[in-house]
């Protein structure tokens, strides 16, 4: 692997860490106080899984993007590509302040949905530019379907 393509995936896993890191401030003006009081689903995981996951996942969207950043940014579909993947990173760190900051489950729901639809034609761009870019999306869209599930149920119950 090139050094150019090393330093484009170091500099994306440390864009996308930083989105992690505005969405876990906005997290924490409430997980211990509002979130404690929300009716959950059964199928809620325990609040230490989260930083793990959400860590790991944020690696892996840099990895990809970093590949596909490496592709080269003159090329049309590398843009797009790259353009989808930092509206969606917006929509992610949003999504923390509207639930948590806002305290709101509604308007979080709202965000993941567009988050979902992003994430899913960052996907298709990503696929056009490299296979395994795209790949090492796939279990960050498994994740948002997964807290969307739950961001609804948790919507629903309260």
């Amino acid at each position: 692997m090139k050094t150019s393509t090393v330093l484009k995936i170091i500099i994306a896993v440390i864009i996308c860490l930083g989105i992690g890191f505005i969405g876990s401030i906005a997290t924490q003006t409430s997980v211990e106080t509002w979130y404690t009081t929300l009716e959950k689903p059964s199928f809620t995981p325990p609040g230490w899984l989260f930083g793990p996951v959400w860590t790991l996942l944020y690696i892996l969207m840099g990895v990809a993007a970093g590949i596909v950043w490496s592709r080269g940014f003159h090329h049309i579909w590398v843009k797009t590509a790259l353009y989808h993947f930092g509206f969606q990173l917006v929509l992610n760190a949003s999504w923390s302040i509207a639930f948590f900051g806002y305290q709101s489950p509604l308007a979080g729901l709202l965000i993941i949905i567009a988050l979902i639809i992003l994430v899913l034609i960052t996907y298709k761009w990503f696929k056009i530019v490299n296979n395994w870019a795209a790949y090492l999306l796939i279990p960050y869209i498994i994740w948002i379907f997964y807290a969307a599930a739950l961001n609804f149920e948790i919507w629903r119950l309260n």
